[in-house]
């Protein structure tokens, strides 16, 4: 099961209470204030896992809590510190303040670990309290409560490319031909219902990781279909690949402006995010000559827009993922993006 959104209450444990206690041994005549100090409580960690895909973990849970620290005893023995909890979570999980809409942690490395919250700190036993005018002190410290905090834990998929379209244009049959990813294909629309990454092999030393989310259809930013849900996932994508269909009614031309509006709509950052465009189904031609000529006429038109427009696509190419023709050549193209995003930001 796919869950990508949880909100949870999360609370450090609180800390031990010191203990109030005085040595009584047979030939100490004046046994003084041994009480031990409270343990500390445990605190609530953060560890981002790639082999965790999911926030199934959390689904249901309304509330988790660290231990608490164990009381002070006496012969000034201090009490066990509570069992931290920690929480393993995908990489692309934000935890984000359910109130204040702040995001509080990102965890998108393998092996990062973060403290969210700290234990309550445990209560001094009366032992500290003994001075030259008070030889007996009956009192020790409670011990500091822990903290708590309502969040929503949101899974933002990391990616290379992610895949913008309309529903059946031909996103699942591309990532299921040129990636390790199997999703649900069929001759209906929204056969997708769930993010999928694949990752792409382009030769023996180059790979990246590919992201499909359900199709969007116009209106998607303002909650129609499915889209609006899974948008996020391509938030964090360094590269846009828009999946055109040349067999919808809808021109090419057309379909590629509504999808740029959604996105604009639900993001100015995700909109200026450098893209490529994909013809699909181009072995869709050999349905007749009018329908070639229809095809081609209406791959002018875009081209047309393209040249119009201020940020023009990086690449634009036909691709039969039936046939699979194009693949090797988009696969490349796709690397030769990447590599550049890389280069810019500094990464590998």
């Amino acid at each position: 099961m796919f869950i990508d959104s949880v909100k949870i209450t999360l609370a450090s444990g609180d800390g031990g209470k010191g203990a109030v206690s005085f040595r009584r041994e047979k030939h100490v005549p004046l046994g003084g204030p041994d009480g031990g100090d409270g343990g500390n409580g445990g605190d609530i960690i953060f560890i981002c896992d790639n082999n965790t895909h999911t926030l199934v973990n959390f689904k249901g849970k309304k509330e988790l809590r660290a231990q608490n620290g164990a009381a002070g005893m006496g012969r000034n023995k201090n009490g066990k510190k509570g069992e931290n909890l920690e929480l393993i979570v995908p990489e692309g999980t934000q935890v984000i303040d359910a109130q204040s809409n702040e995001i509080l942690l990102d965890l998108t490395k393998e092996g990062q670990r973060e403290v969210f919250l700290k234990g309550g700190k445990g209560g001094l036993g009366n032992t500290h309290f003994k001075h030259a005018t008070n030889q007996r002190p009956d009192y020790a410290q409670p011990g500091i409560k822990g903290e708590s905090r309502l969040v929503r834990l949101e899974l933002k998929l990391i990616a290379d490319v992610g895949l913008v379209g309309f529903p059946n244009v031909g996103k699942s049959t591309l990532i299921s031909v040129v990636s390790n990813a199997k999703p649900e294909i069929a001759n209906y629309e929204f056969t997708t219902l769930t993010p999928k990454l694949g990752l792409v092999d382009v030769d023996e030393y180059n790979s990246f990781v590919m992201a499909d989310i359900p199709g969007i259809i116009e209106g998607a930013s303002g909650g129609k279909g499915l889209g609006l849900a899974f948008l996020k996932h391509i938030e964090r994508t360094s590269f846009l690949l828009f999946v055109l269909d040349p067999l919808r009614e809808m021109p090419l031309k057309d379909q590629f402006i509504v999808l740029r509006n959604e996105l604009e709509k639900f993001s100015k950052e995700l909109f200026g995010r450098e893209f490529g465009i994909m013809i699909s189904k181009s072995d869709s031609v050999n349905l007749g000559v009018d329908f070639a000529k229809q095809i081609v006429e209406n791959i002018v038109n875009l081209k047309d827009y393209l040249k119009s427009i201020e940020d023009p696509q990086s690449f634009l190419i036909e691709v039969s993922s039936l046939e699979k023709t194009g693949l090797k050549k988009l696969k490349f193209m796709l690397l030769e993006e990447i590599k550049k995003l890389r280069e810019k930001h500094g990464k590998r």
